[in-house]
Formats: C-alpha cells, sequence, structure tokens
C-alpha cells in the first residue's frame, strides 16, 4: 500500500479551498475552518472537514498533532489569526508549517516564528500571467534555483519536421529537452532520442536558464 502524506489545510477560502481539494487527490488532507458552511462546502472533497477556531490553542491541538507532515495556513486575510495559529501549531511541535500571507510585514513576522515557506498566491498568479504573455509560446514553467526553469513550449514552426539533433538545442542555446508530450496520439516521451522529429502537435519540456530560453523563442519563432 502507497504511503500518503497527511496533511492539514487551515482557512477554507478560495485558495485554502482549492488548495486542498487538489491535495486529496494524493494526500490524506484535514480540511479546517471556523465557519461550518465552508467546512460543509468540502466536506465530499476531501478525507476529513471539520469546524475548529484556529485561534484557540485548546481546539486545535485536539485535531492536529506533531504527526502531521505539512500544515498549511490559508488565513491570509486576518493577520492576527494567521499569527496565533501559527505559534499554536510551533508550540504543538509540527514539522513543516506554509503560510499565506498577504504582505511582506506578515511574511517577515511568520519567517521568525518558524515558518518555512510563506506563499503570495496574488503575487505568484501574476509573474506566472506576466511570463506567458511576454513569452507566447510558454504553456507552463516551473521556477528553479538560480535562475533555471522547466518550460513548456509549444514548437515554432522552424522547428516542425527537424530532429533534436538537426536543432542542436543544447549546443546553440544551452537548454535540454527533457520530454515530450505528443499531443497526436496521446504520449508522453522522457528523454527522448537526438533522432526524435518535432511535430506540430508537440509540447516541448524544456531545462534551462530563463534567458536562455527566452533567446531561443525569440531566434527560432
Amino acid at each position: 500500500m502507497k504511503w500518503k502524506k497527511h496533511i492539514c489545510v487551515i482557512g477554507l477560502g478560495q485558495f485554502g479551498m482549492e488548495l486542498a481539494r487538489e491535495l486529496s487527490k494524493s494526500c490524506e488532507v484535514l480540511a479546517l475552518d471556523v465557519n461550518e458552511d465552508l467546512v460543509y462546502a468540502i466536506a465530499d472533497d476531501v478525507q476529513r472537514a471539520m469546524a475548529v477556531d484556529a485561534r484557540d490553542y485548546a481546539s486545535l491541538k485536539q485535531v492536529v498533532t506533531a504527526d502531521f507532515d505539512e500544515v498549511i495556513v490559508s488565513l491570509g486575510e486576518s493577520l492576527e489569526a494567521s499569527i496565533l495559529c501559527t505559534l499554536h501549531l510551533k508550540k504543538i511541535g509540527v514539522k513543516m508549517i506554509r503560510a499565506k500571507v498577504m504582505s511582506e510585514d506578515h511574511a517577515a513576522i511568520l519567517h521568525s516564528l518558524g515558518v518555512q515557506e510563506v506563499i503570495f498566491p496574488e503575487r505568484e498568479t501574476a509573474w506566472r500571467l506576466a511570463v506567458q504573455i511576454m513569452n507566447p509560446n510558454l504553456l507552463d514553467y516551473i521556477p528553479l534555483e538560480a535562475g533555471y526553469r522547466v518550460m513548456d513550449v509549444a514548437p515554432p514552426n522552424s522547428f516542425y519536421g527537424r530532429s533534436l539533433m538537426e536543432l542542436g538545442l543544447r549546443k546553440q542555446y544551452g537548454v535540454f529537452v527533457i520530454a515530450v508530450k505528443e499531443l497526436v496520439p496521446q504520449r508522453f516521451v522522457f528523454l527522448p532520442e537526438p533522432s526524435f522529429v518535432v511535430k506540430p502537435s508537440d509540447i516541448l519540456v524544456m531545462i534551462g536558464r530563463e534567458e536562455q530560453l527566452a533567446l531561443l523563442q525569440e531566434k527560432a519563432a
């Protein structure tokens, strides 16, 4: 039997609600909110959902223990609730805490309390949208360390009918094609051979520095 992470999501606003639903597809999720209507709305989509006031230590410690792999605090709209909840989780002994924040001050406070990762949902959504607007061929991307990115790229017309060896992407641009998502027929090719010929229906999954990927798109278009 495959082991599943045990995750607690506290705060069922739009962000917390969607996050809990997605996590429940592969994790054991406990969703908490003080609003019973929101708890009822998600009850059928997660493993457990309960109405709990996360500002109250006694109530929180009855349902959240140090055994949880992670807790996500999605109480960004209320600074007081977010801080109190974080303090309680640290006291309980939760090892990994992520938290939604609404400002740099909020982030600094939670970092000082021991939160390992802070999340700016609006900022990250805006950043992703801006990248896609500036790079029309870019379908999706994953930011990595030191300016590297993994990107889903729709190949320019000049790539069609040419093999990866002919394109020489590594030599010319310093980027690597680590996979190809073929749409017709649907197939995922991991680490394609140099002889792989690019088709209009393919999506190239590339890794490289952001500026190199941008240069490739500009020159190859």
